[in-house]
């Protein structure tokens, strides 16, 4: 297998397809990919004007055998719900709404149960980008390290552990 399909097959989770349905008629297709990149902007706007990598570092979580197949799919849901939420509430899905509209939808989510949880898994994960070690992917040039005035541990990791 060369080297870009095995990449593929790596990413796939966040690449694979989200159907959104409203009501029983299918209404678009998303990547949770571009969702969580948009909602995790919402969430956290330090991260990018840090240039933390989240996405890449849940390529890392999404492809490790400790993550449970249970908390994957609960953020590949989460992403389709929160869509939903968006189509019933604006016609549109997420990452093409006005910011104001995203902001109103995660407060309005975050009153569930699942929206609750959801972006607190969000959340969470963006947090262990910023602030782990650069070498899973996130904390690009230590950026988050930087903005904390933090020292990173040492030995630094020569591998990625998790």
């Amino acid at each position: 297998m060369n080297n870009s399909r095995r990449k593929f097959l790596q990413y796939g989770f966040l690449s694979s397809s989200v159907f959104l349905f409203n009501g029983c008629t299918l209404f678009g297709v998303t990547t949770p990919y571009a969702t969580i990149k948009v909602l995790q902007n919402d969430l956290v706007p330090q991260a990018e004007e840090l240039e933390i990598h989240v996405i890449s570092y849940m390529h890392i979580v999404f492809k490790h055998k400790r993550i449970a197949k249970s908390d994957k799919e609960f953020l590949k849901n989460g992403v389709k719900w929160l869509n939903e939420e968006s189509i019933k509430s604006y016609h549109k899905e997420y990452v093409k709404l006005a910011k104001h509209q995203r902001e109103s939808l995660l407060q309005s989510i975050a009153k569930t149960s699942w929206g609750e949880s959801f972006l607190y898994d969000i959340m969470n994960y963006t947090f262990e980008a910023m602030l782990g070690d650069p070498i899973y992917g996130g904390n690009n040039k230590q950026a988050g390290w930087k903005w904390l005035e933090f020292q990173g541990g040492i030995p630094r990791p020569k591998k990625v552990y998790i």
